[in-house]
């Protein structure tokens, strides 16, 4: 009988995993298809639209620039430079939320990646800042912290993100009643943020409203830039 019920047991609780398993890949939001720019729109500006899909390296003639090839799943912008491009958000709406993705950045190139389509993570070329990373630097939470021991990879590097983030809270009646956070930020498997509140929106988002859910943005209008394995999975339960 104790053997019956330790399988019994172990039957049950594989049983549970995968039911749980299950249910976290069914609220995966994945904005990105690696195919085309379907589920995406530009936010209007100066610039003309440089986003497209394939698969980037470094210009070998001008390491700030992208060299694009057709066939890759890239989401990569192609801007010449700095005021030429536009910021792209997605149609898929998120709130809490665990956002994964990679990108890469040329020489000099500056982007961002704008949580729920207000709360800016900073991208940037940091190479060879790891010591004393600012405000600014690849990593920081724009406006409110910079990066803590950051490890920072070469231009036309793939870095890692993995960024944990609660959203905004609202009563019936609109009225914020609980900051958005950012529980933990982490870039190049290295943690360089922890609960960081943020008591309004960065400037430059999607419309500059507070809400229960928004897309995900990249910034555009600064410079060349690319992102991959974009996945948006639900927060862990917190102990």
């Amino acid at each position: 009988m104790k053997i019956q019920y330790k399988r019994w047991m172990k039957a049950a609780t594989a049983g549970a995993l995968l039911l749980a398993a299950v249910a976290v890949y069914a609220q995966t939001v994945r904005p990105f298809n690696g195919k085309n720019l379907e589920g995406w729109k530009t936010k209007g500006g100066r610039g003309a639209n440089f986003w497209t899909v394939g698969s980037a390296t470094l210009d070998p003639d001008n390491p700030a620039k992208l060299a694009v090839a057709p066939k890759g799943n890239q989401l990569i912008n192609a801007a010449p430079g700095h005021g030429a491009g536009q910021d792209i958000y997605s149609e898929k709406l998120h709130g809490d939320g665990v956002i994964k993705l990679e990108v890469m950045v040329p020489k000099g190139s500056n982007s961002g990646i704008y949580v729920m389509g207000e709360y800016e993570v900073q991208v940037l070329d940091s190479f060879g800042r790891d010591a004393n990373p600012g405000p600014g630097d690849m990593g920081a939470i724009y406006g409110a912290a910079p990066p803590h021991n950051p490890k920072y990879r070469a231009p036309g590097e793939w870095n890692t993100y993995e960024i944990h983030f609660v959203a905004p809270r609202f009563d019936a009646q609109g009225n914020k009643t609980a900051n958005a956070r950012f529980i933990k930020v982490v870039l190049n498997g290295v943690a360089i943020h922890e609960n960081v509140e943020l008591k309004g929106v960065t400037p430059g988002g999607v419309d500059g409203k507070e809400k229960a859910q928004g897309p995900l943005m990249f910034q555009g209008d600064h410079g060349p830039v690319a992102y991959r394995n974009i996945v948006i999975s639900p927060l862990p339960r917190q102990r």
